[in-house]
C-alpha cells in the first residue's frame, strides 16, 4: 500500500499537483489541514480515498478537528497539530496520541517536516508542500508504503 501525506497547501494546489504526477499511483492521500476551501480540487485530483483534517486556517469547513484510521496494522492518529501547541514541540501530541492507542500520529501545522520514529510511537509531519519553513525551504511531503509484511516505510521526499 503506498500512502501519500501531504499537509500545509493552502489553497496553492499547484505543488500537490505536481507531486501526484511525479509519485504515480497511490492507493490513499491523507491532507493533515490548511486545505482553504480546496477539498473537492484535493479529492478529485487524487483518484484514490482522501483522509483530510481541519487546520487553523480551515475556517468554514467541515472537517473534523482529527481521525483516527486503520492502516494495516498501524491506528494512525491524523490532526493538523495546532490544538497540541505543537509549534512548542511534539511531546503532548505524541502523549496524547499514545493514550488514544495510536501507533503512529501524523500532524501538520509547524511547516518543517519530520519523520520521528520511537518504541512507543511513530510522529510523521510531511511539512509544507506551498509555504515550507524548513532550512532549505523546500515543499516537502511524505511517501509512506506498508510492505507485504505489513511493516510501514516512510520517506520524506522535496518538490524541486
Amino acid at each position: 500500500m503506498k500512502i501519500l501525506i501531504v499537509s500545509d497547501t493552502h489553497r496553492k494546489n499547484e505543488n500537490y499537483m505536481k507531486v501526484l504526477q511525479m509519485v504515480g499511483k497511490v492507493d490513499m492521500v491523507i491532507h493533515l489541514g490548511d486545505i482553504e476551501g480546496s477539498e473537492y480540487t484535493i479529492q478529485e485530483a487524487a483518484g484514490c480515498p482522501v483522509e483530510m483534517v481541519a487546520g487553523n486556517n480551515d475556517f468554514f469547513s467541515n472537517l473534523p478537528s482529527e481521525k483516527t484510521l486503520q492502516i494495516g496494522k498501524y491506528c494512525v492518529m491524523i490532526t493538523h497539530g495546532h490544538h497540541y501547541y505543537i509549534n512548542m514541540g511534539s511531546e503532548m501530541l505524541k502523549r496524547e496520541a499514545i493514550v488514544q492507542g495510536a501507533d503512529i500520529v501524523m500532524y501538520g501545522h509547524t511547516h518543517k517536516p519530520v519523520i520521528d520514529i520511537s518504541d512507543k510511537i511513530i510522529a510523521i509531519n510531511p511539512g509544507s508542500l506551498s509555504y515550507p519553513r524548513q532550512e532549505n525551504r523546500k515543499p516537502s511531503y511524505i511517501i509512506m508504503e506498508v510492505d507485504e509484511r505489513g511493516e510501514a516505510k516512510f520517506e520524506l521526499k522535496y518538490v524541486e
